[in-house]
């Protein structure tokens, strides 16, 4: 099983080449002989992006980005149960199997459990407004560089470890995710497989589209993609289980670090029984994550957002602060550690 495992970490966020662009009042040398000019406006500042940007970083709230009004965009209201957008969410991924896939595998169990709970105390303290909802975000299906017995460069863990984990997620009033990384497979192939613990009220659903190689190649050693035709097809099959089931709304986290990753992102059909959070899944600096927030969630939206937070500085180095990750517009409300 150790070797089933041995997934590629994802690959670093695309940089940005640094943009600023500034327009300042004119006043013509006519209307000046004629009487003291007494405009005053100014064109607003435009943003910028790369190392360079800092405060102005168009990914911030008001930084000048014409994306700012995209947001919030046109969604169905909240259902009762539905856990966004009023709270956030914190998820600790990984597998259990590895401590190299995330901080859920990386400590023993008890310690795992304390620094979740502290990481929900330091997100409760920094945004009130957003009581945390705890979240355990398991890789339940790992790609993998070797085809396998299915064929499918996919396996899927034994429920026993699935169970295992909505254990510990039980035990701290958290909800738990199985994320799905379907190699040569395919969503429609999978997402049955999973559904007896999707039926389960917490437990939510990951797609991962750098690990879905549906034109082909090997996991690890290509970037994957999903199509929003793939995406509406996982909002209906979770649609149906809250509709069959009687269940709150899902929560729909779909990764997202590069153009490519999701195609037709504007296609994606929201449901009222799904929330679909578009996750922004790299790493590198903090203007790094920051352009790929901007050019790959911030630019493209669909419904809620989400940030991912590495552990180790060989990826985030130094690491994104809460109160950076707060001045975002939109303000993530999904964020996920690994």
């Amino acid at each position: 099983m150790a070797c089933a495992i041995a997934t590629a970490l994802a690959l670093t966020a695309l940089p940005l080449a640094a943009q600023s662009n500034t327009a300042g009042k004119s006043t013509s040398s006519q209307a000046a002989a004629a009487k003291p000019s007494t405009d005053t406006t100014r064109k607003k500042v435009r943003g910028s992006l790369g190392p360079q940007a800092g405060d102005r970083h168009m990914a911030f709230r008001d930084a000048g980005s014409d994306a700012d009004s995209l947001w919030p965009p046109k969604m169905p209201a909240a259902l009762p149960g539905s856990i966004l957008p009023a709270k956030r969410i914190i998820a600790f991924y990984g597998n259990p199997l590895s401590k190299r896939m995330g901080i859920l595998g990386e400590f023993e169990t008890p310690e795992m459990l304390r620094k979740l709970d502290a990481e929900v105390a330091a997100w409760n303290k920094a945004d009130p407004a957003h009581p945390v909802q705890p979240a355990l975000h398991l890789i339940a299906m790992v790609a993998n560089p070797h085809p396998g017995p299915s064929g499918k460069y996919r396996t899927r863990m034994d429920s026993s470890l699935i169970e295992r984990v909505y254990g510990w997620s039980k035990s701290k009033n958290a909800v738990m995710f199985v994320d799905l990384q379907v190699g040569q497979s395919t969503l429609r192939e999978e997402l049955p497989w999973i559904e007896k613990f999707l039926v389960r009220p917490d437990v939510h659903l990951g797609i991962d589209p750098e690990f879905s190689m549906k034109n082909g190649g090997i996991p690890g050693k290509r970037i994957g993609t999903y199509d929003a035709a793939d995406i509406n097809y996982a909002i209906r099959f979770l649609a149906n289980l809250v509709e069959k089931h009687n269940l709150p709304p899902k929560v729909l986290v779909v990764h997202r670090f590069t153009p490519k990753g999701v195609t037709n992102a504007k296609d994606i059909k929201l449901d009222p029984r799904v929330q679909v959070v578009m996750h922004m899944d790299g790493f590198g600096a903090p203007w790094l994550k920051r352009d790929t927030y901007w050019r790959d969630i911030k630019k493209e939206p669909v419904q809620f957002t989400g940030w991912k937070q590495f552990t180790k500085t060989k990826n985030d180095n130094p690491a994104t602060s809460r109160e950076a990750i707060l001045r975002l517009w939109p303000v993530p409300l999904y964020i996920q550690l690994q």
